[in-house]
């Protein structure tokens, strides 16, 4: 069976260490993603390590976008937090600002915008919180794409304001057979097949079925595919899922826009 010739994002959560506590290989992972969700100091990451991860990403070619997320370095962002809207579109706009700022000493920008953790969960169904999101990023700079889960309240609402929406698939997560990602405490929920994932995610890119956690077929439709950088083996399963992409015809492009050529910023 032959496929029509495509491409697709790749993506990974980098930046995630903070201080002298180093998390996932970044160095690494800027060799094979086309695209960087740069923790801003909230979950994770610090001014260093910002600087250094924009710094890297932007001699690569690789896009750079703003992970943001609930301020919540205890918990690596991975609690919900119930901040008013007010505060939460606050910090999302504090969020894209400072990591913009050393991406343009890096010679590029931010290209779009992606919640993690709770934060990206929450709004998959918390309208009031997901508003929120979406006005920080309007506020902010509307031509900003967003990536989140596809059906979300995120996106509908982002959309519905005018924003550019992509949809993301996740390699390396199980589903429920509702389209969303099945909670980290359950078993299962996260996969450490290289081979498995790989193979999950050249049918995602194709629009194929892949199986949910309860064996229910399910199609996922997206744009891009995230590998998880702070996974065990999360180098080598990013390997595998970029060769098995281009071995089926599947090239590897950024959904955003091209970065800006490289070129040392000034302090």
């Amino acid at each position: 069976m032959s496929y029509p010739t495509m491409s697709v994002d790749l993506n990974s959560d980098l930046g995630e260490g903070f201080g002298r506590w180093t998390l996932g290989d970044d160095d690494a992972l800027l060799s094979i993603v086309t695209s960087a969700n740069v923790a801003c100091g909230f979950h994770a990451g610090d001014p260093v390590i910002m600087r250094r991860t924009c710094e890297t990403a932007a001699a690569r070619g690789v896009v750079i976008g703003a992970q943001v997320g609930y301020r919540d370095l205890a918990g690596f962002g991975r609690r919900f937090v119930d901040v008013p809207p007010v505060e939460l579109a606050d910090d999302v706009i504090y969020q894209i600002g400072a990591l913009d700022a050393f991406a343009r000493v890096a010679g590029t920008r931010v290209r779009y915008v992606k919640p993690h953790g709770a934060l990206y969960n929450a709004i998959v169904h918390h309208e009031a919180q997901a508003a929120a999101v979406v006005a920080a990023v309007r506020a902010y700079d509307p031509g900003l794409p967003v990536l989140g889960l596809p059906g979300s309240a995120w996106l509908r609402q982002a959309a519905g304001a005018g924003l550019t929406t992509v949809a993301e698939c996740f390699a390396d997560r199980a589903y429920t057979r509702e389209g969303r990602l099945v909670p980290r405490g359950v078993p299962g929920a996260v996969l450490h097949d290289p081979a498995l994932v790989a193979e999950r995610s050249v049918r995602m890119a194709r629009g194929e079925p892949v199986e949910a956690l309860d064996g229910t077929p399910l199609t996922v439709t997206a744009d891009s595919i995230c590998v998880h950088g702070d996974s065990p083996g999360a180098v080598a399963m990013a390997i595998e899922v970029r060769d098995a992409l281009k071995e089926n015809g599947i090239g590897l492009a950024p959904f955003a826009a091209e970065p800006a050529p490289f070129t040392r910023g000034a302090m």
